[in-house]
């Protein structure tokens, strides 16, 4: 065991809960949950793994809030009914039980539905085709669709989607949830000036970009009262167009964050390739510049693969927490692994892969704890 105790082994207030320490687990697409959207016989042992490897957090993979097009994946998660509630019910318990703690993360895929058994193809702000093609990791194949155009009362139904999950993860168990606002997925499609050409009070100005974000957030908070964390998820890049960035930049952040964090968030989750690199020419980092201009907690992901990684971006104030996605993926035990000095697995990318079997999996955790 170490006898200096590193930044990130601090605990952390976010509003009314206290994390054990600065790192937390990133969303990490499984595809491992059974088509009705109900978890998979895999994910207790998944999720429970990172809680007994010492993370103070876990954020779950993006789960769908609605029947209508809100799922991306094939063997997506939802939280729509009782059925899905009870299933994750148990792994939260799960969790609970290690001492960890773990907030849901709430998904609308939009444009970048590439299964969807509900209804035929997604909505979107602008009936724009996606750049790029569907992921064949997660069952996907050709050229995404052109989506329809959403209307305003398609918009409202997205925003009680957003309610209802979040109802329903507190009655889960969740501590939290977080509001996936980043990487491609339909809240980034209104934020985005490429795929949101519309004219009406959800397009055109920041303001009217940011509007549905804001529109979710304060119902949510309505919905679940100021006993339950909410956060968001922003990025710049997408799984669709990794180079995209904030047109006006800075400017773009400033007026983002601060806006966001008016709507009554405890915490922003930024995501970028590279955490601590300048998120434009000349500037900050993302997270730095929502824990500039947002006054909220703020998570950094991005590259975070060894202890002096994730130490620098604490002890720079350049972010609170820090979430680790490859590195945990290969090394569930992260944190007890550091505190002891362990050897840290490598990351290849056959661990992105869902994995077939019980039984693998089970071999996977055993070797990995």
């Amino acid at each position: 065991m170490k006898d200096n105790i590193s930044t990130i082994f601090s605990s952390y207030n976010i509003r009314n809960i206290t994390l054990k320490n600065r790192l937390a687990v990133a969303p990490l697409t499984r595809v491992s949950g059974n088509e009705d959207g109900t978890t998979g016989p895999l994910m207790k042992d998944y999720y429970q793994s990172f809680a007994q490897g010492g993370f103070g957090l876990i954020i779950t993979e993006g789960i769908y809030t609605d029947k209508r097009y809100s799922q991306c994946y094939k063997f997506q998660t939802g939280l729509t009914d009782e059925k899905q509630v009870s299933s994750w019910k148990t792994i939260t318990d799960a969790v609970h039980s290690c001492g960890g703690l773990i907030f849901a993360q709430l998904m609308h895929a939009g444009a970048l539905s590439q299964y969807n058994k509900y209804s035929g193809h997604g909505g979107a702000p602008s009936a724009i085709k996606p750049l790029g093609e569907e992921m064949k990791l997660y069952y996907g194949k050709g050229d995404y669709e052109v989506p329809k155009e959403m209307s305003t009362e398609d918009i409202k139904c997205v925003v009680k989607g957003f309610v209802n999950a979040a109802i329903l993860a507190k009655e889960a168990g969740f501590d939290g949830v977080e509001i996936h606002g980043a990487n491609g997925y339909l809240l980034d499609q209104f934020l985005t000036v490429y795929s949101n050409k519309r004219t009406d009070e959800y397009g055109g100005e920041l303001a009217n970009r940011l509007r549905i974000y804001q529109e979710i957030i304060t119902a949510v908070r309505a919905a679940v009262g100021s006993s339950m964390i909410i956060g968001v998820r922003f990025s710049q890049g997408k799984v669709n167009d990794t180079e995209y960035k904030w047109p006006k930049q800075t400017a773009d952040a400033k007026y983002t964050f601060e806006s966001i964090s008016r709507c009554g968030v405890d915490y922003i989750h930024t995501t970028e390739y590279i955490a601590k690199a300048p998120a434009f020419k000349d500037s900050l980092p993302l997270a730095e510049l929502a824990k500039e201009y947002g006054k909220v907690p703020v998570i950094a992901n991005g590259g975070i693969t060894h202890e002096n990684d994730a130490n620098c971006l604490i002890d720079a104030k350049q972010a609170d927490i820090v979430s680790l996605g490859k590195a945990a993926l290969a090394n569930p035990n992260w944190p007890n692994a550091v505190q002891t000095q362990q050897q840290l697995k490598a990351f290849n990318a056959e661990m992105f892969n869902p994995i077939a079997d019980l039984k693998t999996a089970n071999a996977y955790f055993k070797q990995t704890l």
